[in-house]
């Protein structure tokens, strides 16, 4: 994963607290004790971590209060080890983390309905509670498999003592196409396993319902880069640069421009976060992101340029 170094913020953890099974909460402030920067409800930051790994997190404090930022962080079994060692830090360690991003916004006056399971309550959490502010009406429903392992189930029940809490255990899995039917042209806000939200897509698609998610990790086959790096090849006009870059089969439009000596801003690499959004000026894309909408696919004028790629012939990007 590459950053632009000379954009990341230097904090500390200030606190770390136990939330639920396998679920810290970690709060990060400036050195110097300075405002951080200004954030909306939905916004994530990568946290850079001394062994060179980068993990993306949800921000769950009041956007009001920029003394610090707080995530909730799961440690993840068999993961790649960005969560425990994350879970490994201590208060007063140094860390980098990037400006927050926000690839899932909450609409400003429109009401909502809220879905959060398991650690997906973390951006919920901030939509919540900004819901809650405004005055606008919305619906909360939280779901995980035993209140145990729900994290800020407290704070999630001081906010909206209304929230419907569903736990696997004693109640099953909550039934989702009942939700959405029983609130027509109502957004739905939701974040949480791949299971439920891609479950939420083909609802969402069935009723005609505006669902935007937020997806912590990628699907298989955005992971599989023999399926996202496949020929043919193609090339790529870049309008700013003046330039045409070819893109072999075996590496994505990111690698080759870089390649060319092009800085394309990047974090995930894997079609999730939104960071290397590009605006496409012609041509026919292969969209193969977990962020873009039906219908942003549709109109074809942006694209993630880590994962996707020409359906057929050149493009022309804004780069």
């Amino acid at each position: 994963m590459v950053a632009d170094r000379s954009t990341l913020l230097d904090v500390r953890i200030q606190a770390m607290r136990v939330e639920a099974d396998g679920v810290l909460s970690v709060e990060f402030r400036r050195p110097d004790g300075s405002d951080l920067p200004e954030w909306a409800p939905g916004a994530h930051v990568t946290v850079h971590l001394p062994s060179g790994r980068t993990r993306q997190y949800s921000l769950n404090s009041r956007p009001d209060d920029r003394s610090h930022y707080r995530v909730g962080v799961l440690k993840v079994p068999g993961g790649q080890g960005g969560s425990a060692e994350m879970h490994e830090l201590r208060v007063g360690a140094s860390v980098q983390i990037s400006p927050p991003l926000n690839a899932f916004p909450l609409a400003d006056d429109a009401e909502a309905l809220l879905i959060a399971g398991g650690i997906g309550i973390t951006p919920i959490l901030a939509m919540t509670r900004a819901l809650r502010d405004r005055g606008t009406p919305f619906r909360l429903v939280y779901a995980g498999r035993e209140e145990s392992s729900m994290a800020f189930l407290d704070e999630v029940r001081s906010l909206a003592p209304e929230a419907v809490v569903v736990t696997e255990r004693e109640h099953g899995r909550p039934d989702l196409e009942a939700l959405l039917a029983a609130h027509p042209g109502v957004p739905v806000y939701a974040c949480g396993p791949g299971g439920m939200l891609d479950a939420l897509t083909a609802i969402g698609d069935r009723l005609g319902a505006d669902v935007r998610l937020e997806r912590f990790a990628p699907e298989v086959a955005v992971a599989a880069p023999g399926d996202l790096l496949a020929p043919p090849e193609f090339s790529v006009r870049l309008a700013r640069a003046g330039r045409v870059v070819g893109v072999h089969g075996g590496e994505s439009i990111l690698t080759a421009v870089r390649a060319a000596g092009i800085d394309v801003d990047s974090s995930c690499e894997m079609g999730v976060c939104g960071t290397c959004e590009t605006r496409v000026l012609a041509g026919r894309i292969d969209h193969r992101d977990l962020l873009l909408s039906p219908a942003e696919r549709e109109r074809g004028d942006t694209m993630m340029v880590c994962v996707s790629r020409s359906l057929d012939g050149d493009l022309d990007l804004d780069l």
